[in-house]
């Protein structure tokens, strides 16, 4: 297996194999392009974006700034809005549904490291991914972590840390994110 293979598959994998890092620069390269854009140019916002991600609807907004590592590995659903400082380091696939509303200065991690601090200077690392459904709403500065999956018509409180699964209907909030009440 390839070391992206083994990446996208969950395996350990080498991080700084020189096809991933070209990869990971050409997606920088395009969210410093995105991220220049006259915030009021909204056809060139959306076309540099479409480009970025790995599947959109042509309704996708992101607020700039916008950053993630590869891109292509995120797919968002219909009419998707992100705010500003939306942060994806999506290593593994995040998927997101349609009508899911991102607060500021939220960060969805799918990469993994050892506590082991010789095993972490490797730079071997995994990666798990992340699902998020439909009718989600993720406040302000909401941190969700590697292999999470989060179920329809969902809010998550701002300032949250997301550590584990959300079932559908529910209302989470804390540090670690801790079930609060069903959707009424």
């Amino acid at each position: 297996m390839t070391e992206k293979e083994k990446m996208l598959s969950g395996q350990v994998y080498y991080a700084c194999n020189p096809e991933l890092i070209e990869e990971l620069n050409l997606c920088k390269d395009k969210i410093w392009r995105y991220n220049q854009i006259q915030p009021t140019n909204l056809e060139e916002r959306k076309k540099v974006i479409r480009e970025i991600l790995g599947a959109s609807d042509e309704n996708v907004f992101i607020n700039q700034p916008f950053y993630c590592d590869y891109g292509k590995h995120i797919r968002v659903g219909k009419r998707f809005f992100a705010n500003f400082c939306f942060t994806v380091l999506d290593e593994a696939y995040v998927t997101i549904g349609d009508d899911c509303f991102i607060g500021p200065n939220v960060s969805i991690y799918t990469a993994c490291h050892s506590t082991n601090p010789e095993k972490r200077n490797t730079r071997d690392e995994w990666a798990k991914p992340v699902a998020i459904g439909n009718n989600v709403w993720i406040g302000g500065s909401v941190t969700i972590l590697p292999g999470v999956t989060v179920g329809n018509n969902v809010t998550i409180g701002a300032g949250s840390v997301v550590t584990k699964d959300i079932p559908d209907n529910e209302i989470w909030a804390g540090n670690p994110a801790k079930f609060i009440k069903k959707v009424e």
